[in-house]
């Protein structure tokens, strides 16, 4: 949709479920799809509420227009140059972007334009992400006095310390394949298959155990803050506890018979 067509009145994230798999569309494309308070409490709140829903086996997260997103808006940030509402701006992305982790479903950013700033930073928190060949990445804020410190937080765990530096350092951008080959995105197609891309994955997420994938999830970012023997006590316990649920029962009995398993949900 151009965004000069697009009408004052239509909502600023939209929502399509297909199948098992919602698609959440970053709309505000005039703005490149910036993280304004009013975009990130409609994100929230979609989160939250998918987190509830059984339904939902993966989440995208998209943009409308030319770009995926282009961080935080700036305009309204030095609108309201007060101590206050910057606290309370970061509070809340720092929320949303811990609230991705935290989501039972599997979250994948489906790439391209530009993802810069706290848009980079919503790649990086993302479980997987998608990009097209002509997607560019930077955490940018350095270049207007701001070092972007929250982005810096999920791009350091994405990809190396000097290459996390580097970007957070000097604000270039990086290429999707640099990308890719840092860690920050999984895989990188043309732009006109982007969309197919991002289906067959998530719908390989979607053909498994739904409280496998839960359970899965939940563990894996656990571990990542845990030493080397805690984590292996933590996931023996995961592991245990996963081979008691039906699903478990139901693979392997599925496996061993040669038939598609029977999923009971989470």
């Amino acid at each position: 949709m151009s965004a000069a067509l697009q009408s004052p009145a239509e909502p600023i994230l939209l929502r399509a479920d297909d199948e098992g798999i919602t698609t959440l569309t970053l709309n505000r494309p005039a703005q490149f799809n910036s993280l304004s308070q009013a975009m990130m409490t409609e994100l929230q709140a979609a989160l939250d509420a998918i987190a509830k829903d059984t339904s939902v086996r993966v989440v995208v997260i998209a943009g409308a227009g030319k770009a995926f997103c282009a961080g935080h808006d700036l305009k309204e940030m030095r609108a309201n140059h007060t101590k206050e509402f910057q606290q309370a701006l970061f509070r809340q992305c720092s929320k949303l972007m811990m609230t991705l982790t935290e989501l039972p479903q599997p979250v994948i950013a489906r790439v391209h334009g530009i993802a810069t700033a706290a848009g980079c930073q919503l790649v990086s928190m993302c479980d997987l992400a998608v990009a097209a060949q002509e997607a560019r990445f930077a955490v940018s804020g350095i270049n207007v006095g701001l070092f972007c410190s929250t982005p810096g937080v999920g791009l350091s765990r994405n990809m190396g310390r000097k290459q996390a530096m580097e970007m957070l350092l000097t604000g270039d951008f990086i290429d999707a394949e640099t990308a890719r080959s840092r860690g920050l995105v999984n895989r990188v197609v043309p732009a006109d298959q982007l969309d197919a891309e991002v289906r067959k994955l998530a719908e390989s997420i979607r053909a498994k155990s739904p409280v496998a994938v839960s359970m899965g999830k939940q563990m894996f970012y656990k571990q990542l803050e845990m030493g080397l023997d805690a984590a292996y006590q933590y996931a023996a316990e995961v592991m245990a506890c996963n081979m008691m649920a039906e699903d478990a029962a139901e693979g392997i009995d599925a496996f061993m018979a040669k038939r598609k398993p029977e999923w009971k949900g989470r």
